[in-house]
C-alpha cells in the first residue's frame, strides 16, 4: 500500500470536511468508521492517518463482538443464535502499517468466497492494536515496589465494523417505552429501539420539540446509533441539550431514527 505523508492541515480537511465519517483514537484517525456490502462492489478502502508526533505501528485482526442491550460489545469466539461473523469472507493487506508522524496509509479489503452465502448479514469487527515500538497511550513512569521496577503501559486499540449483506432487507424498527426526565441540568430522553428482520440498522435519533401553536425546534440529536444482528432492541438514553428556554410541560417531543443521509425508520411522539 502508498504510504502518504500529510500536514496536519491536510489532514484535518481530508478527515472532517470529506464526504466520509472519520473515527479517531488517540494519535489514529480511521476513514470511514464503518464499511458495509451491499451490492456488486467488492473491494473497498480504509485510510489510516497518524495524527501524533512520534511513529506508530500497528497489527491488524479481526475480532467478533456481540452487542448487549444498552449497547456495549463483549468479545465473543463463536456467533449466537442467529449471528453471522463475515471474517471467513474477507482478506485485508496490509496486516501491519508503520506510520510517521501526518502519514497515511490505505488499507484494502476484499470480499473473498462469497458465491455460496446464505441471506442475511455477516459482521466481524476490524482491529487496529498498537504494538510494542509504538509509545503507548496512558503508559506511567516507572514505579519501584520492593525493588522491583515496573513499567506499566495501556495497551491501545480501535476496532470498526465491516458488514456483508446478502439479499434484500426486510428489516424494520419500532421506538417504544420513551420517558422524559426533567430533573437535573438538563432534560433527559429514555426510549428502547426495537429491530426486527434480517439486517441490522445504523442510523442518527433527533428529537423536534412541538409547541401549542405548532412551532417546531430540534431539541436534541444523538448520531451513529446502531442496532446490531441478532438483537431485537436497545436501550438508549440521553440528554436534550438544545432544550434550554424550552416549555417542556406543555407541547410534544417527536423522535425520529433515520439513516444517514437517507430513509427515516422509525418515529414517535410524546405527549407533555
Amino acid at each position: 500500500m502508498i504510504k502518504k505523508l500529510l500536514s496536519p492541515l491536510l489532514l484535518f480537511f481530508i478527515f472532517i470536511f470529506s464526504g466520509f465519517a472519520s473515527y479517531a483514537q488517540g494519535d489514529l484517525m480511521i476513514m470511514p468508521k464503518r464499511l458495509v456490502f451491499d451490492g456488486s462492489q467488492r473491494s473497498q478502502e480504509i485510510n489510516l492517518a497518524n495524527t501524533g508526533s512520534d511513529t506508530a505501528v500497528y497489527a491488524i485482526s479481526f475480532v467478533n463482538y456481540k452487542m448487549t442491550e444498552t449497547g456495549d460489545f463483549e468479545q465473543v469466539e463463536k456467533p449466537e443464535k442467529g449471528q453471522r461473523f463475515a471474517e471467513d469472507f474477507l482478506r485485508y493487506f496490509p496486516r501491519r502499517v508503520s506510520l510517521g508522524p501526518n502519514e497515511s496509509q490505505t488499507i484494502r479489503v476484499q470480499l473473498t468466497r462469497t458465491g455460496n452465502l446464505e441471506q442475511g448479514e455477516y459482521r466481524s469487527h476490524m482491529y487496529f492494536r498498537a504494538v510494542e515500538e509504538q509509545t503507548a497511550l496512558g503508559a506511567d513512569e516507572a514505579e519501584e515496589s520492593d525493588g522491583i521496577s515496573i513499567n506499566i503501559k495501556t495497551v491501545f486499540g480501535i476496532s470498526i465494523p465491516i458488514i456483508i449483506r446478502e439479499g434484500d432487507s426486510n428489516t424494520k424498527i419500532k421506538l417504544t417505552d420513551l420517558s422524559l426526565n426533567t430533573e437535573g441540568e438538563s432534560p433527559r430522553l429514555s426510549l428502547v429501539i426495537n429491530r426486527t428482520g434480517n439486517m441490522s440498522v445504523y442510523g442518527n435519533l433527533s428529537v423536534t420539540y412541538i409547541a401549542p401553536n405548532g412551532t417546531e425546534t430540534e431539541v436534541g440529536m444523538v448520531k451513529g446509533i446502531s442496532v446490531y444482528t441478532p438483537n431485537t432492541k436497545r436501550s438508549f438514553s440521553f440528554q436534550l441539550r438544545n432544550a434550554e428556554g424550552i416549555d417542556l410541560s406543555t407541547g410534544k417531543l417527536k423522535i425520529s431514527y433515520a439513516e444517514d443521509q437517507g430513509d427515516t425508520l422509525a418515529t414517535s411522539e410524546i405527549k407533555l
